[in-house]
């Protein structure tokens, strides 16, 4: 299975803008006038231009909102250095919402891109989180059935 990310936003040309600079992404192509095939990342993103208060889906009855919002879903973008990362970001125009928060061997920084979207710049000391202090192994993915 391959995982491929949307982003809705108002102004493709400021998104392009954004995500290259912050976090290195390379602009691959756009597709028909309103659609940014963004690479360098382990998944392909796509930012997808969508005015403000229009509607996602015919069938529910909210609008598109670029304030500051949050999802249950959001990006967390893996990371080399996570100060380094951080000053990127906010060089582009990313708004830091935390301070550095050490969890489980990992680092992370939470931000809004300029769309009101949340993100994460993550720092892992291995390849995930680990069993900080409690003493657990790492999850395995077999305990869950």
């Amino acid at each position: 299975m391959r995982v491929i990310v949307n982003i809705d936003v108002p102004d493709l040309a400021l998104a392009i803008d954004f995500y290259c600079a912050a976090l290195g992404l390379k602009l691959n192509r756009i597709i028909e006038d309103d659609v940014a095939e963004l690479t360098g990342a382990s998944s392909v993103i796509y930012l997808l231009q969508h005015p403000g208060g229009s509607r996602p889906v015919s069938t529910l009855s909210f609008t598109r909102d670029y304030s500051r919002h949050w999802t249950p879903v959001h990006m967390d973008f893996v990371v080399d250095d996570v100060a380094e990362a951080a000053k990127r970001a906010t060089d582009a125009g990313a708004t830091p919402e935390s301070e550095c928060v050490a969890w489980r061997g990992s680092k992370c920084i939470t931000f809004s891109d300029p769309f009101g979207h949340g993100f994460c710049l993550i720092e892992f000391a291995a390849t995930t989180y680990g069993a900080g202090d409690a003493g657990l192994p790492p999850y395995s993915g077999r305990e869950h059935k």
